[in-house]
């Protein structure tokens, strides 16, 4: 996994100290504890030893400073208050005084984690239609039973019949699990939050496990017949309890136990949908709790040929049907983002090919590299011996002796894509996903999951 952590709260703990240095310093106070999560999160996936322990070194720095502003704050808020509380006549008064101060307090704190929380709502579609994600027939209706029809036919779903609180996503890295979770937010009439674990930890006691309750609260609340909440690499929030770990981890899954279940609330209100790339990682508890759980595995042929032709887009090229069938089958092993990957390879092939070019052919106003160079007996090649001011134009084609950068910018066009491009790139493996690791998610899935294909 790709870990973000460490450059995101690297630029946020930079916009801490710029408003630390204006005197900013409530805004300075939120962005250190942000950035401190994040990092948090990030040591936990570095490998490089060197790094981790200059990012600690850092971050205890971090830390201090965040404690002063948080000393210093608070002191300041007591100065006012003591300020604010002068002439205000007998105990009676004083102690009313005091509880209305602390409910101010209390609401307070409520709104800053709701503001928090705020931007994991998902206010604008992704516009990614069930059409747009190849294959995965099953892990598609099995999202459609449990989001769609709960909200179109509300009828069907009364007594006993009721639909999934808890679906999992779970398979190798790039299958597409947040692809799906974008097709949910795009296709759902409802509220969509999407959340990662840097969302919800935070360095500070008490303070996780309040985020996650105000998280499932806002869910509640929100209009429409249901709400969704995504949370992506779900294991690293809720990973297997041992003895070694911190309380304020075991808080975090504990507060997540109990809204999951939905104790005294509407259960039926909420949909809790999580991804994850190591679902035997997942505590036994939390596990249960995703009452569906549904297997994503590497694409089939035809879903890696449509995938081929997804990513090509409108990329002028010369590939037919039989083409992309071909490319399905040579891809075996590859995930969805392998296929991204290798289609963004062979989209650099044609310029690939501009650069190594010696002769350009004028194709109406443009002009291209010379497909038939070095190999057509009509293109002269160039002597060190020739003058040079000699005709190196092709009695053929026409092709005019030249490198890439000779050719004026507006002139220049490059070739088509074609199958040679993709072969070309074939030739190294294009797989990320060892054949371990696939049989380990076969052997999890025979005791726990389900078929998403």
């Amino acid at each position: 996994m790709q870990n973000n952590f460490i450059p995101d709260a690297i630029d946020i703990v930079s916009r801490a100290i710029t408003a630390d240095n204006s005197g900013d310093y409530p805004t300075a106070l939120n962005l250190y504890r942000d950035a401190l999560s994040r990092f948090t999160i990030g040591l936990k996936y570095e490998k490089n030893e060197s790094r981790k322990k200059l990012i600690l070194e850092r971050v205890e720095g971090y830390m201090k400073r965040a404690e002063e502003l948080r000393d210093y704050l608070n002191k300041q808020a007591e100065i006012e208050k003591q300020g604010g509380a002068g002439g205000g006549g007998g105990a009676g008064g004083a102690g009313t005084k005091k509880k209305g101060e602390e409910d101010d307090t209390a609401d307070a704190e409520k709104q800053k984690l709701r503001g928090a929380l705020s931007g994991a709502v998902v206010t604008e579609k992704p516009n990614v239609k069930w059409e747009d994600v190849a294959g995965l027939r099953m892990a598609k209706e099995s999202l459609k039973e449990t989001v769609i029809l709960p909200t179109r036919f509300p009828q069907l779903f009364t007594g006993k019949r009721r639909p999934f609180k808890g679906i999992l996503l779970y398979g190798p890295p790039g299958t597409g699990k947040s692809y799906l979770a974008k097709a949910v937010a795009t296709e759902a009439d409802s509220t969509f939050f999407s959340v990662s674990s840097a969302d919800l930890v935070s360095k500070w006691q008490g303070e996780s496990e309040r985020l996650v309750r105000n998280l499932f609260e806002m869910a509640r609340e929100s209009p429409g017949a249901k709400a969704i909440i995504f949370i992506d690499e779900v294991d690293s929030l809720c990973g297997s309890r041992s003895e070694g770990e911190s309380d304020s981890a075991r808080r975090i899954k504990t507060e997540f136990l109990v809204q999951m279940d939905g104790v005294g609330k509407n259960e039926g209100d909420v949909l809790v949908l999580g991804a994850t790339n190591v679902p035997w990682e997942l505590d036994a508890a939390i596990r249960r709790r995703f009452e569906k759980r549904v297997y994503i595995p590497l694409p089939e042929p035809e879903a890696r040929a449509i995938m081929v032709k997804l990513h090509l887009g409108d990329t002028p090229n010369n590939l037919s049907e039989s083409d992309f069938d071909t490319l399905g089958r040579l891809t075996k092993g590859a995930s969805g983002s392998d296929i991204k990957v290798l289609v963004k390879e062979a989209l650099m092939e044609p310029l690939r090919r501009c650069q190594q070019a010696q002769q350009f052919m004028p194709i109406g106003n443009y002009l291209m590299p010379c497909e038939q160079y070095p190999n057509c007996p009509y293109c002269p090649p160039k002597l060190s011996s020739d003058p040079p001011n000699k005709d190196y134009t092709c009695k053929r084609c026409k092709a005019i002796r030249m490198q890439l950068w000779d050719v004026p910018s507006e002139k220049l066009k490059a070739p088509d894509v074609n199958v040679k491009d993709f072969q070309t790139v074939l030739r190294h493996s294009v797989s990320s996903v060892s054949k371990e690791e696939l049989e380990k998610y076969t052997e999890w899935t025979k005791q726990f999951g389900q078929e998403g294909a």
